[in-house]
C-alpha cells in the first residue's frame, strides 16, 4: 500500500507527538480510515519528506509523531512562473493542478480583457485560497515537497510590469520561433491568455514588456491545453522531463 502524503503547515518537530491539521486529519481518519501505528509521509513546503506514525486517532483530533526527515530531490532545475489568464468554470482549477504536477514554481492568475470572470475582494480571497489548496493537493499526489505559491490575481499590465531577470515567453502559433530555438535558461516567465486569447492591444503589451513569442506548432490550442503543453515542452527542453 502506498504511504499517504499529507501537507502539514508550519514546523514539523521530530520525535514529538502533535495533532495533524484538520484537512489532513479528516482525510486520514475519515476517508482512508487509518489507525494508530500506520505510516504517513508529511511535508510542509521546506523540501523535506517527514516519515511519521499515527499515534492516536481520537474523536476530535488525530495525533502523529515524525520519526525522521529526508531530502526530497524531485524539484525541477527550471524555475517557471506561470502567468495564466483566468478562465471560467473549472478550467482554471485544472490548469493549476496540472501545472503544479508538471513542476511550476509560481502561478499568478491574471485578469485580462477577455477573461470573463468578475470577482470582488471577498470572492477573490476565497478563490485564491481554493487555488492554493489545489496546488497543495497536487503536491501531495505528485510527490513534491515544495509548494508553489499561487499569488493573488492581478491585472495583466501589472504582472507584465514586474521587474525580473527571467526569460519571458508568450505563445503565438504564427511566429517563426519555437521553444527548441530559444537560448537556454533556468528561470522563465510564461504568460498564457484566457479563453478567446489576448486582444491585439494585450499582445502589443507583452511585446513592449520584452516577452518573446514562440510557437508550439501550427494549431491554435485552448488555453488550458496551451499552458500545459508549453510547460511540458519547457521542462523537456530545460527542466527534468525525459
Amino acid at each position: 500500500m502506498r504511504i499517504p502524503r499529507i501537507y502539514q503547515a508550519g514546523s514539523i518537530p521530530l520525535q514529538q507527538e502533535f495533532a495533524l491539521a484538520e484537512d489532513g486529519a479528516n482525510h486520514i481518519g475519515r476517508v482512508l480510515r487509518m489507525q494508530a501505528g500506520d505510516e504517513l509521509c508529511l511535508f510542509n513546503g521546506d523540501g523535506q519528506n517527514y516519515q511519521a506514525l499515527i499515534t492516536a486517532v481520537e474523536k476530535k483530533q488525530l495525533l502523529v509523531k515524525a520519526i525522521s526527515s529526508t531530502d526530497n530531490p524531485v524539484e525541477s532545475p527550471l524555475k517557471l512562473h506561470l502567468g495564466q489568464g483566468i478562465s471560467r468554470g473549472d478550467r482554471m482549477d485544472f490548469v493549476i493542478q496540472k501545472a503544479v504536477e508538471l513542476g511550476v514554481t509560481e502561478i499568478t492568475p491574471l485578469f485580462t480583457e477577455r477573461c470573463g470572470v468578475k470577482l470582488d475582494a471577498e470572492r477573490l480571497a476565497k478563490r485564491t485560497e481554493q487555488w492554493q489548496k489545489i496546488a497543495i493537493a497536487a503536491c501531495e499526489q505528485s510527490g513534491r515537497s515544495v509548494v508553489p505559491q499561487v499569488h493573488t490575481a492581478i491585472q495583466l499590465t501589472k504582472w507584465l510590469a514586474q521587474e525580473t531577470k527571467d526569460l519571458k515567453l508568450t505563445l503565438d502559433p504564427w511566429t517563426s520561433d519555437s521553444i527548441k530555438t530559444i537560448a537556454g535558461s533556468q528561470a522563465i516567465r510564461l504568460v498564457i491568455g484566457p479563453e478567446g486569447g489576448f486582444t491585439d492591444a494585450e499582445v502589443a503589451q507583452t511585446k513592449d514588456a520584452g516577452f518573446m513569442a514562440v510557437r508550439l506548432g501550427p494549431r491554435v490550442l485552448r488555453t488550458e491545453t496551451a499552458a500545459l503543453t508549453a510547460i511540458s515542452a519547457l521542462q523537456l527542453q530545460f527542466g527534468d522531463l525525459a
